[in-house]
């Protein structure tokens, strides 16, 4: 069960399990471009999920996952609904490359990762996850934050991508 501000909220769609094939997905690029799942295979891609770059705890976790995976061999990705204009102006004020923002404003990316947020105050918006996809497109770990407030777990992240 997700929650907002520790109130129940619903999601619709199936999250991906550890061990699944990730879901297929094509995203909105900062440059207005569509970017594929299938364009990625043969690396590992750490996406982070959440609602909007331009609430604190989403921004931290840019920040953070930024940091945390430089010296890394993957590919970290932000995604949320917020248009490229935003993520943009988000990068630009925190010296990050905008090739990191996707956003799902125009495709089912939300729902086909069970994290489309279907009712209250944030419906329309995903919640906060994390998912780690291996070189073959093999969830390595996933991870539903329970409370859409909180951070992710970024430990985890590392030790999937490490081991």
């Amino acid at each position: 069960m997700v929650k907002f501000q520790g109130l129940p909220t619903s999601l619709s769609g199936n999250f991906p399990l550890v061990g699944e094939k990730a879901p297929e997905f094509s995203l909105c690029s900062h440059d207005l471009k569509e970017l594929s799942s299938n364009s990625l295979i043969g690396k590992k891609i750490v996406l982070n999920i959440f609602p909007s770059v331009e609430t604190e705890v989403c921004a931290m976790s840019v920040l953070t996952f930024r940091e945390k995976l430089k010296d890394l061999n993957a590919e970290l990705f932000n995604v949320s609904a917020d248009l490229p204009f935003a993520s943009q102006r988000f990068g630009s004020s925190n010296g990050i490359d905008s090739s990191c923002f996707l956003s799902f404003y125009r495709s089912l990316f939300a729902h086909d990762y069970g994290v489309y947020i279907s009712e209250g105050p944030l419906k329309g918006l995903s919640a906060r996850a994390t998912v780690v996809i291996d070189e073959k497109g093999t969830v390595i770990h996933s991870e539903l934050v329970s409370e859409i407030t909180s951070e992710p777990n970024y430990e985890a992240v590392v030790l999937a991508l490490i081991n």
